[in-house]
């Protein structure tokens, strides 16, 4: 099932205008725009998300996790319980590979 669409009336500097038809065929401009502003929403979804969260971790909830060691260590922990064979042994295996 299609989405719905709707056209809408956007303002473009001139130099902006310009290059959109100079690069981009004029029957695919309306799909690069959208393609452009769903990244653009994307990366403005993720830059408010990562604001809103700045600060919510802090060392003192996380003792266990203060070393690159423990990073790891908890990473490994975590691929461990969806991978079929321990880490090190894939590890091991793309090593002898390679």
């Amino acid at each position: 099932m299609e989405e719905e669409v709707k056209r809408i009336s956007v303002t473009f500097p001139v130099s902006v205008l310009e290059e959109l038809r100079r690069y981009v065929p004029r029957r695919e401009r309306s799909r690069f725009i959208v393609e452009a502003t769903e990244r653009a929403l994307q990366r403005e979804k993720l830059l408010r998300a990562l604001r809103i969260s700045a600060g919510a971790w802090s060392d003192e909830d996380h003792p266990d996790l203060m070393t690159v060691e423990d990073v790891n260590r908890y990473v490994r922990r975590l691929r461990e319980t969806w991978m079929p064979r321990p880490w090190d042994e894939i590890v091991a295996e793309a090593e002898n590979e390679a």
